[in-house]
């Protein structure tokens, strides 16, 4: 067996905090839409279970990443996968607030779905992945939507972003989730994203915003002046995706991104 894929990843179009759970959790309002930024993924048959990035082996303990979590959650739920080395081509960055990992993994349990024959419906598949990360079910259609809860309550949404010019620009930056989460004061939304997202993406500067911008800016003056800066060149929308570091912005025209890419890790692509 030989399999290659292709794992995408999602940005954050607003995200609202909207209050704090019992379990110590939050609830939020986002939505995820799918970018065709790509990492590769080849699985192959193997004495044991393995892992490497790129041909290189990856740091840290290989059985917390979460493509093998995923191997041995299949095995756990009475499903018969046999020992496979699974190869990574990271081109979405990490810790980048695009859910690259989560993708990789969801990717890796839909073909071992589909060349096994293991039968799982989609809505299976999202069941059983949640249990590794709220956004890893996303991953699992790749389709836009609205979610609720920690980010697992899934419904649609009507986005359409065809034909826009889509930026992402990554600092170096790292911001962990302990640290977006740290000043955050939950509070009701004042507006409807689903609603807000209908109108034209101009408007949405006004009323569309990630509430860890507040929290990240301060300590983290770089991604602040890479939004202004993504605006002062023509972007109609720009904001920072997720707990951060990537900032993406929406540009009617394709944008000349020379100065920012000598800086900095950039994408851009045409929805």
């Amino acid at each position: 067996m030989k399999i290659n894929a292709t794992a995408c990843c999602k940005i954050n179009i607003g995200l609202n905090i909207v209050s704090k759970r019992e379990d110590g959790y939050h609830n939020l309002e986002t939505i995820f839409y799918p970018v065709p930024l790509y990492d590769q993924i080849t699985i192959s048959d193997a004495e044991t279970d393995g892992i490497d990035l790129a041909g290189h082996e990856l740091e840290g303990d290989p059985n917390d990443n979460l493509v093998l979590k995923v191997v041995r959650l299949l095995r756990e739920n009475g499903y018969d996968i046999p020992p496979v080395h699974i190869s990574l081509k990271k081109n979405i960055p990490s810790g980048a607030g695009l859910g690259g990992g989560s993708s990789d993994a969801a990717t890796v349990m839909k073909e071992l779905n589909k060349h096994l024959s293991l039968g799982l419906t989609d809505e299976k598949m999202e069941q059983m992945i949640a249990r590794l990360g709220a956004d890893c079910p996303f991953f699992i259609q790749c389709k836009p939507v609205y979610a609720e809860g920690i980010g697992d309550i899934f419904s649609p949404v009507e986005i359409d972003l065809a034909g826009w010019h889509l930026v992402l620009v990554k600092p170096d930056d790292y911001v962990s989730t302990k640290e977006a989460y740290s000043l955050i004061k939950a509070k009701p939304s004042k507006y409807s994203l689903t609603e807000e997202v209908k109108k034209y993406v101009e408007s949405w500067k006004e009323r569309i915003t990630n509430d860890f911008e507040k929290s990240v800016f301060p300590s983290h003056p770089t991604i602040e002046k890479i939004r202004n800066q993504l605006y002062r060149m023509g972007a109609s929308y720009a904001c920072m995706s997720g707990s951060g570091s990537t900032v993406f912005a929406l540009f009617r025209n394709e944008a000349d991104l020379t100065e920012l890419s000598r800086l900095h890790f950039t994408f851009q692509c045409t929805l």
